[in-house]
């Protein structure tokens, strides 16, 4: 099964990020095929800074690396280097229709969060289609929030199929329902969009800060604390096993502890888990050459793909003449 997935270089990496795409496309490396590329062309439509967006671009390829990513396994590539998915983009566009675009949840959120409209996000779900359908990707890893672009994917390729013949993958989604949306500190959804985000290549003082500004109810110190509506205990869970869980449930219901030992805790579970992923981290910012060659290996993998549907494609469409 092919697999694909990307992440945006808008900035470091949270804990969202990895329970929402990251854990399951390491996990997936073991039985699929997986693609799995850095998307600077979307983090455009936040990030106008070019200095930051390269510097982002290459950190987001450490932290792929870091926690877990096989460029033995996986074809890891970055987006702007196959510019056949900006092709693909026009192309399809022609086969978007506006009330399509019109419905993205993805568009009315971030504008209604005061996010500057302009062309690159509203057509972001084309873009994200080319992703997708470039590489004849079968199943697309996502959380509940993103299912919505899939189903743009497979409508605009059903749409170009039916017009010049079954050419395009029509691609499934995948959703893990336990981690579908990872919260923020605010109790939405996590997100740099948001800024409610807990970063997991932070330092232990910033951890720790985020930590203690997760948003909870105001049950004294002394009362039992309901886990189930709890923001700290909507984290931990990500985090912990059964029994662990049972043991922190007991605590919540004890009435001996305030949310902000809780909090605290929560600080400690992260750092201890991405102990191992920040020492591979280190080694890979000392050895950025190396970085770069992964890099490059990936995109002529991703190209030779790339360039075969491509022009299958324009074959198909007149553009080859």
């Amino acid at each position: 099964m092919r697999v694909l997935s990307g992440i945006q270089p808008s900035g470091d990496m949270h804990i969202g990020n990895y329970f929402g795409m990251m854990k399951r496309l390491i996990e997936l490396q073991k039985s699929d095929e997986v693609y799995a590329f850095i998307a600077n062309y979307h983090a455009m439509t936040s990030l106008s800074d070019g200095k930051a967006l390269s510097k982002n671009t290459l950190n987001a390829a450490i932290n792929f690396l870091s926690l877990g990513i096989e460029p033995e396994k996986t074809v890891f590539w970055v987006q702007s280097d196959i510019p056949e998915v900006l092709e693909l983009y026009w192309i399809l566009s022609n086969f978007t229709p506006m009330g399509l675009l019109e419905r993205a949840h993805s568009y009315k959120d971030k504008t209604a969060k005061g996010i500057q409209a302009n062309h690159g996000l509203f057509s972001y779900p084309v873009l994200m289609a080319a992703d997708i359908l470039l590489f004849d990707t079968q199943v697309v890893p996502v959380g509940k929030d993103q299912i919505q672009h899939v189903e743009i994917a497979r409508d605009i390729a059903l749409k170009f199929n039916n017009h010049y013949g079954d050419i395009l993958t029509i691609p499934e989604f995948r959703v893990e329902e336990e981690v579908a949306t990872v919260i923020g500190i605010d109790g939405a959804k996590m997100s740099k969009s948001y800024g409610n985000t807990i970063d997991i290549f932070c330092t232990k003082k910033e951890l720790e800060k985020k930590a203690k500004s997760i948003v909870t109810d105001s049950t004294p110190l002394e009362d039992p604390k309901d886990y189930s509506s709890c923001n700290v205990y909507a984290l931990s869970k990500l985090f912990l096993n059964e029994n662990e869980l049972t043991n922190l449930q007991e605590r919540y219901k004890s009435g001996k502890e305030g949310y902000g030992h809780f909090k605290l805790h929560l600080a400690d579970i992260i750092w201890n888990y991405y102990e191992p992923y920040r020492e591979k981290r280190e080694y890979f910012l000392k050895n950025i050459d190396e970085v770069k060659d992964i890099l490059k290996a990936g995109k002529e993998k991703a190209k030779k793909v790339a360039s075969k549907n491509m022009e299958a494609i324009r074959n198909a469409t007149g553009i080859n003449y």
